[in-house]
Formats: C-alpha cells, structure tokens, sequence
C-alpha cells in the first residue's frame, strides 16, 4: 500500500536541487519540494514516492498521522519504507 503521510519540512538543500529534508514519525527523509510554490522549514507537507505533493496545516497534518497510526501494519510498513529508501 503507498500512502500520502505528512512530515515537516526541516530544511532545505544548500543547492538548488529542489530537495529538503523532512521529518516524519522520528524519521529523517531527503524528499523533492520541486512541486511545490516557496516551501520553507517548518512547513508541513504530504509525501507521496519520495515527492511532496502539496503544503497543509499543521491540524491536517498531525490528524492525519493519527489516522494513519491507526491503521497499525500498513503505517509501519509504510514508515520502514522511509526509513530504507533514499533520494540523492
């Protein structure tokens, strides 16, 4: 299962590669911004195959989070993902 999970901008590359690094559940994940308008640290956005697809509020995006751990095995499932997958 491929979900859209939030995490929050924590900075962005050095580079104008359109890259950031983004926190989600503990989680550290280089993530590409490029579709997104002026993101800056601290935002909020949901991740969807290693891209943030859209900026949201901080009440969307930790309900969403605990809608997702709800979900129990395929939250996890999902976060181990993150945790193995990396973009250069």
């Amino acid at each position: 299962m491929c979900l859209a999970i939030p995490g929050q901008i924590v900075e962005l590359a050095p580079t104008a590669d359109g890259l950031a690094v983004v926190a989600v559940a503990g989680v550290r994940r280089t993530v590409n911004v490029s579709l997104l308008e002026n993101p800056r640290p601290g935002d909020w956005v949901l991740i969807h195959v290693g891209f943030a697809l859209q900026i949201v509020d901080e009440q969307e995006a930790q309900a969403t989070l605990r809608l997702l751990e709800q979900m129990g095995g395929d939250y996890e499932q999902e976060l181990d993902g993150l945790r193995t997958s990396a973009i250069e």
